[in-house]
């Protein structure tokens, strides 16, 4: 029997008919080893044909983090000075059955063209195809395991948020309580962040992927929102929340409590067996008849886990059915321009008769400062 850790990859290559496949580091190679490397303008690479051992293209300045992951099949190391073309060379002759593969699977949107453009040269009479989804199918359903280290990227994102609720105040500019949010959540335990914060006040709520301003201080009434993770052993939190200042004003209320209808009909709405469209459907459907329908912006979420945006898409159209594991956002929101936004977004697991929301912090309309 093979290495157990590339049989999802022989089971998702028998299915899709993949006679090989080719992939760089990032998430998918970190859910089969254990561990991740950067990508850099020396070439790694990992290429599995449905048939024999796989081969590994590897700079030497990485072979002593390598070695460890105990490859199954030969590693071709290449230097600087020498450069990466022979090393290429040599997996193209250990691997003779696929010179002329017809379904050679890459991950379109991870590897980059030099890498493509090599693996070209060596195999000349393959075809190179989008396996990009294919691939990272593997990561789809998660393990007991992963889902551990996703609710401890959460706890810590969340102990992180209260913390930073307690130092936000009017005068404080969205970069002033950005900062003050990546501090708490590296005191908390974060090993990194998700991706860069999004810290919004006022009119900036309204702009779904904001950046904070330094000339910007929050003021009383102000929509404040909150769209952060910590990453922890490389599983992602994604976290929205939306605070206001001082006080709210009935509109915003109603506005608020719209969103919050939504997301909570999403979760609703969750179960094994229903399709991505069926749940952004629910969801669009609170929105849309509500008298601020016109303010609708996006689909209601997206897969979460090692990527902090991976498949399943949840928006309608998407009928690709919700498997018992899948974790995935509830994210509605609703954005009045140069005005207000409100998100608040969820993640949650799949499970065969619902779904466990495994972010915890309140969704009521809550005052700061």
């Amino acid at each position: 029997m093979g290495d157990q850790r590339f049989m999802p990859l022989y089971g998702m290559m028998k299915r899709e008919g993949l006679e090989a496949i080719a992939f760089v580091p990032g998430a998918n190679f970190q859910r089969i080893f254990g561990r991740d490397f950067h990508l850099m303008e020396r070439p790694l690479i990992i290429i599995v044909p449905a048939d024999g051992e796989p081969a590994a293209i590897v700079p030497a300045l990485e072979m002593a983090s390598f070695r460890p992951l105990e490859f199954p099949g030969p590693v071709f190391d290449w230097r600087d000075e020498d450069g990466y073309a022979a090393a290429f060379d040599k997996a193209a002759t250990a691997l003779p059955q696929l010179a002329g593969a017809n379904s050679f699977g890459l991950e379109a949107q991870r590897m980059r063209a030099f890498e493509q453009m090599e693996l070209q040269r060596v195999f000349p009479r393959a075809r190179f195809v989008d396996a990009h989804g294919a691939i990272s199918s593997i990561r789809l359903c998660k393990t007991a395991d992963e889902i551990a280290k996703l609710k401890e990227a959460i706890r810590i994102s969340e102990t992180a948020l209260e913390a930073t609720l307690g130092e936000v105040r009017e005068g404080l500019t969205e970069r002033e309580v950005e900062a003050i949010l990546v501090r708490q959540l590296f005191a908390h335990g974060a090993h990194g962040l998700a991706f860069e914060p999004i810290v919004a006040a006022g009119d900036n709520s309204a702009q779904p992927h904001a950046q904070a301003r330094d000339d910007y201080r929050i003021k009383r009434g102000d929509a404040l929102l909150f769209d952060f993770g910590a990453s922890y052993q490389g599983y992602n939190a994604d976290i929205t929340r939306t605070f206001f200042v001082g006080e709210v004003s009935e509109h915003d209320r109603a506005f608020y409590d719209t969103v919050l209808a939504a997301n909570e009909r999403g979760k609703e709405a969750t179960r094994a067996g229903v399709s991505a469209n069926d749940v952004d459907d629910a969801v669009q459907k609170v929105l849309e008849g509500s008298q601020f329908a016109a303010f609708i912006r996006h689909k209601t979420g997206h897969g979460l886990g090692l990527d902090v945006h991976e498949a399943p898409q949840i928006m309608r159209g998407n009928h690709v059915k919700l498997e018992a594991g899948t974790v995935f956002t509830v994210e509605p929101g609703l954005y009045r321009q140069d005005e207000c936004g409100v998100r608040i977004e969820d993640d949650v697991v799949v499970t065969e008769d619902g779904m466990e929301c495994l972010t915890t912090f309140p969704r009521e309309l809550r005052i700061v400062g």
